[in-house]
C-alpha cells in the first residue's frame, strides 16, 4: 500500500468517526479548508475542550472554543494595517468556566432578563432559577455559556465556517421542549466579517432569545477604556426600563435624551447624565429598538462603533429587532483576563442583537414564542474596517 493510499484511508476513518467532515479538515496541512485546531484544556469534571481558528487574507483571524460557543479572540487590523485583538476575555479554559460577564459567549435560552424568573405560554407558568436579583439573566444559572457545543466544520461559499451544536433538554433551566440549536461562525475569504447564523427547533411550544456576548474594544483589549469610541444606532426608539432593568413595555422616543445615537456621539459623552435610565443602567445597560422600512426582518445595519485612535471602525447587521448597547458598567477591575489584564469599569462595550427583553411578559414586544414544526433562524454580522 502506498503513502498515499494509507492516507487516504486514514481520512476516510476520521469522517466516518466525525472528528473531520467532508466540508474540510480542522487542520491547514494538504487537506482542504485552513481552520486550525488546538486544545484549550479540559472543565472541572473532565470534558476535553478545543479551540478552533478561523482567519482569512485580509488579517482577520477568530478564535472559538466549543465551551459555551464563545468567540476568544478577535484579531483585525487598524489603518495601519497593525492586527489587534478587540474582544475581552481569558487566556484559560479555567476563566470561561469560573466568569461572570459572559465574554465572548452564545447566550441562551434567553438572552438578557426575563422579569421575576417567570413566563407563561397558553396559560401554563413556567418558573425559571433567578440569577440576576429577582431576575432570571442570560438562560438561567447553567446557561448556554457554560454547556459543551459538538464541533465541525461545514461547507462554505463564503469562507471558512465552524458549526456548534447543541441539545438543550426539556426542562434545562425551566425552559419547555427539547430544544435543537445550531451556530454557524463564518469568516468570509474576502472580506473582514464575522457572520453568525442561529438557527433551533424545538418539541414543544418555548420561548427562544440567542445573542453573542462579545465586548469589544476597538483599541484592543485591556487598552484603556471605550469612552471616547463614537457610537452610532439605527435606532429612533428603545425600551426604557424600571431600577432592576426589566422593561416597563414602552416605546420611547430617543429624541432629547442621551439615548439618542441617530447622530454619531462619543460613548462618554453623556453617559453620567443625571437621566434616570443611566442612573438604573449605570451607563447605557439597554434595549435598541431598530429602524427597518416597512417592518421587515431582512439583515440590515443596527450601529456602528469606531475608535479615533486605531481607526478600527465596527458595523453590526442583524435581522433581530433590537440590539442591547451595555457600555461595560458593570466591570471593575475582579475578571484578570488575557495576559492577567484586570478589565475595569467600560473597559469595552457590547451590542448584542436580539429581541426584546423580558418579551415573553410584554405581548406588545415582538414575539419569541417558538412552536413544534416551525425553525427559528436569524443572521447577525460584525463588519470591520479601518480609515
Amino acid at each position: 500500500m502506498t503513502a498515499k493510499q494509507v492516507a487516504r484511508r486514514l481520512l476516510y476513518a476520521l469522517i466516518l468517526v466525525g472528528e473531520l467532515t467532508l466540508a474540510g479538515s480542522l487542520s491547514s496541512e494538504g487537506m482542504r479548508g485552513t481552520i486550525r485546531k488546538q486544545s484549550f484544556g479540559k472543565t472541572s469534571s473532565g470534558e476535553p475542550i478545543d479551540l478552533y481558528s478561523l482567519s482569512n487574507k485580509k488579517g482577520m483571524e477568530v478564535s472559538i472554543t466549543n465551551f459555551g460557543a464563545t468567540v476568544v479572540t478577535l484579531r483585525v487590523p487598524d489603518r495601519d494595517g497593525k492586527p489587534a485583538d478587540i474582544v475581552l476575555g481569558f487566556d484559560t479554559l479555567e476563566g470561561y468556566e469560573n466568569g461572570k460577564s459572559y465574554f465572548g459567549a452564545t447566550v441562551g435560552r434567553y438572552a438578557n432578563r426575563i422579569g421575576g424568573g417567570t413566563f407563561s405560554i397558553d396559560g401554563k407558568i413556567y418558573t425559571l432559577p433567578k440569577n440576576n436579583g429577582n431576575n432570571t439573566l442570560h438562560g438561567g444559572i447553567v446557561g448556554f455559556n457554560r454547556k459543551v457545543w459538538k464541533a465541525r466544520e461545514i461547507a462554505s461559499k463564503d469562507g471558512e465556517s465552524l458549526e456548534l451544536s447543541y441539545l438543550s433538554a426539556d426542562g434545562e433551566e425551566g425552559f419547555p421542549g427539547n430544544l435543537s440549536v445550531k451556530v454557524v461562525f463564518t469568516v468570509p475569504a474576502d472580506r473582514n466579517e464575522l457572520k453568525i447564523d442561529y438557527a433551533a427547533t424545538t418539541d414543544k411550544d418555548t420561548v427562544l432569545n440567542l445573542s453573542n456576548h462579545s465586548y469589544f474594544n476597538l483599541a484592543g483589549e485591556g487598552n484603556g477604556d471605550i469612552l471616547d469610541h463614537v457610537i452610532a444606532m439605527h435606532a429612533k426608539q428603545f425600551t426604557p426600563v424600571d431600577k432592576t432593568l426589566i422593561p416597563t413595555g414602552e416605546l420611547r422616543d430617543v429624541a432629547g435624551t442621551p439615548m439618542d445615537f441617530t447622530t454619531a456621539t462619543p460613548i462618554g459623552k453623556r453617559i453620567n447624565d443625571n437621566y434616570e435610565q443611566l442612573v438604573f443602567g449605570k451607563g447605557y445597560d439597554h434595549n435598541w429598538v431598530i429602524a427597518r422600512s416597512g417592518g421587515g426582518t431582512d439583515l440590515t445595519i443596527a450601529a456602528q462603533a469606531s475608535d479615533p485612535k486605531s481607526g478600527r471602525t465596527l458595523e453590526v447587521l442583524t435581522t433581530e429587532p433590537g440590539v442591547q448597547f451595555y457600555s461595560g458598567n458593570f466591570l471593575d477591575g475582579s475578571a484578570k483576563g488575557k495576559g492577567g489584564k484586570a478589565y475595569g469599569q467600560r473597559a469595552a462595550f457590547c451590542l448584542e442583537t436580539q429581541h426584546f427583553p423580558d418579551s415573553p411578559n410584554h405581548p406588545n414586544f415582538p414575539s419569541t414564542l417558538l412552536k413544534p414544526g416551525a425553525a427559528f433562524h436569524s443572521e447577525t454580522v460584525f463588519r470591520f474596517s479601518a480609515k
